[in-house]
């Protein structure tokens, strides 16, 4: 058998488990990432209904009875 040969299969074995978990640990990171961003997106928006009233729905009459829209 090839010297260079085993070597080479050696070498690109060692690369793949390399790789492998160098993804794991990338996707872990993302995840907390995401983790972060959601908690402060949570954030943002309950302070936004606190501070921004809501208004009434109509409960009667044709106009605003179907559909709630603001901006």
């Amino acid at each position: 058998m090839d010297v260079s040969l085993t070597s080479q299969i050696v070498n690109t074995a060692t690369a793949m488990a390399s790789a492998k978990a160098s993804d794991a640990v990338n996707i872990t990171m993302l995840k907390k990432a995401l983790d972060v961003q959601e908690a402060a997106a949570d954030t943002l928006l309950e302070a936004m209904v606190q501070s921004v009233p809501q208004p009434e729905l109509a409960s009667s009459g044709t106009l605003g009875t179907q559909l709630n829209t603001y901006a």
